[in-house]
């Protein structure tokens, strides 16, 4: 039976586990997922011996990305976009491959809520590992404009540099004064309960608001925006869900249906 897991630390609250199983189940493929908790500095060691044990792929969760991108002997476009990466596998010459597979995980998640991507501006807050790693197949969707908002502009303007035009960088208190179609947050505010501050005139034509983290509640962030009126708000479980799926893609060949499983993890983080 092929092997597979998800290296993180901590590790002990990952959903990975249970999604994989259910696409397993869903595909009729016959393989074991585990998480594997690995030492801050020792994520190589720990992945080595994965493989030396007979693992096939895994997924990697913080902090072990840019670990993972360094270990990669071949990068995908997506990876070296996001300069992280999320999901490893040994190809047919038994080289090490890295891919990111969160961006897409992001985009076919918008596309699931009704999203239209197709020359939409994003104000996508937020300039960390998380904003990086979607600019990418955001553009690729058809977006037309992507704002990155922080607090330290610098931060965003290191992203923005990396690709066209089209992505520019902003503070949070200088936000261009334009429509946008889409809020991101791509910041961790929620884990402290707060949310980033901006101004609410920035929500004014938005359709959807979307949270990068999830949980049992909605974030502070997303209950601010429909406190403002923002018609839609959804948190970033689909994008764990989708992000998923793309990598079991990529490992089995076989697509599952995120549907069935978003609403079983739904309901569980709702008891």
């Amino acid at each position: 039976m092929d092997r597979y897991a998800v290296f993180g630390n901590p590790i002990g609250h990952s959903k990975s586990p249970y999604i994989h199983q259910q696409f397993a189940l869903q595909t009729a493929e016959s393989l074991s997922y585990e998480a594997i908790l690995a030492p801050v500095a020792g994520f190589a060691d720990s992945w080595r011996t994965f493989v030396s044990e007979g693992g096939k792929g895994a997924n990697v969760t913080v902090p072990f990305k840019e670990q993972a991108f360094a270990l990669a002997e071949i990068l995908s476009e997506r990876a070296q976009q996001a300069g992280a990466v999320n999901t490893l596998y040994i190809n047919s010459e038994g080289k090490l491959v890295g891919d990111n597979t969160d961006g897409i995980g992001l985009v076919q998640d918008l596309e699931r809520l009704g999203a239209k991507l197709t020359n939409a501006a994003i104000l996508l807050l937020g300039a960390g590992g998380a904003s990086r790693g979607v600019v990418g197949p955001l553009l690729q969707a058809g977006v037309a404009k992507i704002v990155i908002a922080n607090r330290t502009v610098e931060k965003a303007q290191a992203i923005a540099a990396s690709f066209p035009a089209s992505v520019i960088a902003a503070s949070l208190d200088a936000i261009p004064e334009q429509p946008y179609h889409l809020v991101i947050n791509a910041t961790s505010s929620g884990l402290t309960n707060e949310r980033p501050e901006f101004g609410s005139k920035h929500l004014r034509h938005c359709q959807l608001a979307y949270d990068m983290l999830y949980g049992a509640k909605p974030t502070a962030f997303l209950s601010w925006c429909k406190e403002q009126g923002v018609p839609v708000q959804a948190d970033g479980l689909g994008m764990l869900v989708a992000q998923a799926a793309a990598a079991f893609f990529i490992w089995r060949g076989k697509q599952p249906d995120i549907t069935p499983v978003l609403t079983q993890l739904k309901a569980q983080l709702s008891q």
